[in-house]
């Protein structure tokens, strides 16, 4: 695929993803689990001690939680949206990334466990808009990106001897693995996938529709 096709598929991806249309999402081969008693799931399913949050509310009354794949294009897509959603919230609602690998995408794993071994260095953020904001570098090459990656954690100046470690450490794997595990729990079938407070926002449409629903939460 050219680099040129790429841009265009991106674009598509885009549209696709503001209009709400659900073949642009990539499906895991798990079925769907059983809907959770009064369409809200439970809290401790979708926010661990150890999840990544990109905002933190004191008050606690708003939570957004996102399932992503750091190589699916809708992602991608929908991360410049998010990214105008903290500016615009702030403290003002708790965010949560999960991670959630798809199995067919070549890279997503290893890449979610580059945004883990970055985090276990203070460093989740800055990495999590690196793998995004280049993701056409990386994404959809069916050899391992791991020197593309490794070139990332240098230009954050990570601690390289670490960072090789803690990706290959068998403990990072795992962590990526749970998160899929609870997003599985959840009833994620694919990315993104957003929670609002436990709720699944599956009638969200637009970015206006997200803040709507935010606006809403926060009373």
């Amino acid at each position: 695929m050219t680099k040129n096709t790429r841009l265009t598929l991106a674009a598509v991806v885009a549209l696709m993803l503001l209009l709400g249309i659900p073949l642009l999402v990539k499906r895991s081969d798990e079925p769907r689990p059983a809907q959770q008693t009064g369409g809200i799931v439970d809290a401790a399913v979708l926010v661990r001690e150890d999840s990544h949050r990109l905002s933190t509310a004191a008050a606690g009354r708003v939570t957004l939680v996102e399932f992503l794949d750091f190589e699916c294009e809708s992602c991608a897509a929908a991360y410049p949206a998010v990214s105008e959603l903290l500016t615009t919230y702030g403290d003002r609602i708790t965010f949560v990334v999960r991670y959630f690998p798809i199995p067919s995408h070549p890279n997503a794993e290893l890449a979610a466990r580059v945004a883990q071994a970055a985090a276990n260095q203070g460093r989740f953020a800055d990495m999590y808009a690196k793998l995004f904001e280049n993701q056409t570098d990386w994404s959809h090459r069916d050899d391992p990106q791991t020197a593309t990656f490794l070139g990332y954690a240098r230009a954050l100046g990570l601690d390289m001897t670490r960072f090789q470690r803690d990706l290959d450490d068998p403990a990072t794997a795992a962590r990526v693995a749970k998160d899929r595990t609870d997003g599985l729990a959840a009833g994620v079938t694919g990315t993104p996938t957003f929670f609002l407070n436990g709720r699944h926002l599956s009638e969200v449409r637009t970015q206006q529709d997200l803040t709507d629903a935010i606006d809403a939460a926060l009373g």
